[in-house]
């Protein structure tokens, strides 16, 4: 810099001298140029400042480029065009053709293209625009999954469309503080997990299970499959209510409870929350506690299979102070805000 600032100003003094003058002193300067190129090495180390000025004055002054020693004139006019290049391409940063696209919506698109493998790019491509996105219709097709094979849903997605239709029984033994088993007939929904009824009984009989079912399922409630053991309980009279009633019965395999696993997860379940911690007097006081138990697991007990939430939906609370509220005598509690 201290040397273009030196140049400028012996410029500027050059202004007041006299042609002859100036002719003398340009060949006494040629002469010592000449002389120290002699002994220097065969390639000079230029500062980016020499090079600076010396495409510069030739930018002003083309003619000075068949007086140029020290440098050759097509490495003058290759660092002009670098520089040319330098120039435009620091002009133009920050503003490149097409906008780029950020990683949550790309990660967006994918998710959408996963979940939902019916839809193509026209539809998630509407989908993000009620979002808020504004994004090219082809951007979607290039950020969307590739499936070598036709679209098909998955089967957690083709089991729980039709979960609704579906309902589960069995029969939980209990036993009480005088030694007796009580046998509890819980109603399961396959489709959110609930609770649907429960009944008490000494001796379950196929009568008495056939009227249990025709109070867990009023008129037009009743679910098309009804999945159970093979207990000998369900006689003649349980099949012919539940054929009666338009349910198409499906008795397990004999000794595969796992082929009947919401109603297993549930007697478990009530086990470990409930009955494994309570002492049971008699049929009243299993109703009871059943009861509470029931309220408790189909409106404010979260479930894993629902996303945690609860078979009867619970709403998310986001203001208020927590209050607490017992239930079965503090064995779980309720949380809420008011």
């Amino acid at each position: 810099m201290l040397a273009i600032l030196h140049l400028l100003g012996t410029f500027v003094a050059n202004l007041f001298k006299s042609r002859r003058r100036l002719e003398v002193e340009n060949l006494f300067l040629r002469h010592q140029l000449n002389i120290a190129l002699r002994g220097a090495p065969h390639r000079l180390r230029l500062r980016r400042s020499d090079r600076a000025l010396l495409v510069w004055m030739t930018w002003i002054w083309p003619s000075l480029l068949g007086l140029s020693r020290v440098v050759q004139p097509d490495t003058i006019l290759r660092w002009h065009r670098a520089g040319f290049r330098a120039y435009w391409r620091w002009k133009s940063r920050g503003r490149p053709g097409r906008p780029r696209v950020s990683r949550e919506l790309r990660e967006l698109i994918q998710r959408m293209s996963k979940e939902n493998p019916l839809w193509g790019a026209p539809r998630i491509h509407g989908e993000l625009l009620k979002l808020g996105f504004e994004i090219a219709e082809s951007t979607v097709s290039k950020y969307m999954i590739r499936r070598r094979g036709p679209p098909s849903q998955t089967w957690r997605t083709f089991l729980r469309n039709h979960a609704h239709a579906i309902a589960a029984i069995d029969l939980c033994a209990v036993p009480t503080l005088t030694f007796e088993c009580l046998f509890a007939f819980l109603v399961l929904g396959h489709g959110r997990r609930q609770l649907l009824g429960f009944a008490v009984t000494r001796h379950p009989t196929a009568e008495w299970l056939a009227q249990q079912i025709v109070e867990a399922f009023p008129w037009g409630t009743a679910p098309i499959y009804l999945v159970r053991d093979n207990d000998r309980a369900y006689g003649q009279a349980f099949t012919n209510r539940v054929r009666a009633m338009g349910i198409r019965d499906r008795p397990i395999s004999p000794r595969s409870p796992w082929q009947n696993p919401y109603a297993e997860r549930l007697i478990g379940t009530l086990r470990r929350d409930c009955l494994d911690h309570v002492l049971i007097f008699g049929e009243r006081h299993l109703r009871g506690v059943l009861t509470l138990y029931s309220l408790y697991y189909n409106e404010t007990r979260t479930h894993l299979g629902l996303g945690k939430d609860a078979p009867l939906g619970r709403a998310v609370q986001r203001s208020g102070a927590i209050v607490t509220e017992p239930i079965l005598s503090g064995l779980h509690h309720r949380y809420a805000r008011i």
